[in-house]
């Protein structure tokens, strides 16, 4: 059973999260989405409260998206239900909906819809954001007590506009990223989604004009139906729970009616 943050009522909406993080990522827009569904945001295996999967079992995105399925009929849901997912968590919920059981599907950032592989750079620069919090988690947090800091640091992992996250927030993120037990593997299990042409459920697609981490080479639109809603927000980056949880609420909401 993997890990999860449940509030409201109503029809199940499934949050994930991205690489690194847990299902923490969305507590700026949970009260928000549980004035109207059953909110229930998860922490993906190897990530937050979660174990990793079983010894041998590779944490590629479908085998992921596999012990999910499981979760969620181990939890009473079995029907095809709404999932939102960011980054990483974007992938997943893709491969729900690709399995079948998905009743709409709202991506923010969704990993995956490159050519082959995730352009080099990320993983060097992962690596080098991980280390450096490792090696000195108490100069992190004293760094993300400053509101130029947290803007500096986290433009590119999180957004432009991280000076509006709290330093709790920003200290907690940080030390998730950098400590996941799970980071690793699932980066190295990092291919490409497949099969999204045969998608039949409602898609929506939003990558932010300041998400300078997935940029256009990872965003390719015919990897995905030609029905697929797709969004620019202006002020977003990679991961913009924080920055707008408004806006963020809204897409979420008006593509998972």
């Amino acid at each position: 059973m993997w890990h999860c943050e449940e509030k409201g009522q109503g029809r199940p909406l499934v949050l994930l999260h991205g690489i690194g993080m847990s299902g923490f990522a969305w507590s700026p827009v949970m009260d928000l989405l549980a004035k109207d569904r059953r909110v229930l945001a998860f922490d993906t295996a190897g990530f937050g409260k979660t174990p990793m999967l079983p010894p041998g079992v590779p944490p590629s995105v479908p085998n992921l998206v596999r012990s999910l399925l499981d979760t969620l009929d181990a939890m009473g849901i079995h029907e095809p239900v709404d999932v939102v997912g960011n980054s990483m968590g974007g992938w997943m919920a893709l491969e729900v909906a690709r399995r079948g059981r998905a009743r709409s599907v709202v991506a923010i950032s969704p990993a995956g819809l490159w050519k082959g592989h995730p352009a080099s750079w990320v993983k060097h620069f992962f690596g080098f954001m991980r280390a450096s919090t490792k090696l000195s988690p108490g100069m992190v947090k004293l760094l993300m007590k400053s509101g130029l800091m947290r803007e500096l640091l986290l433009s590119i992992p999180i957004s432009f506009g991280s000076r509006r996250m709290s330093a709790s927030d920003a200290s907690r993120a940080a030390i998730e990223f950098a400590f996941a037990p799970g980071f690793d593997a699932a980066l190295a299990n990092a291919g490409a989604f497949e099969g999204g042409q045969s998608i039949t459920c409602p898609l929506t697609v939003a990558f932010g004009q300041r998400d300078w981490l997935l940029t256009g080479s990872a965003q390719q639109r015919d990897q995905l139906p030609p029905g697929t809603r797709w969004f620019k927000p202006a002020k977003w980056g990679h991961v913009p729970m924080w920055v707008d949880p408004h806006g963020v609420s809204r897409l979420i909401l008006d593509g998972t009616v």
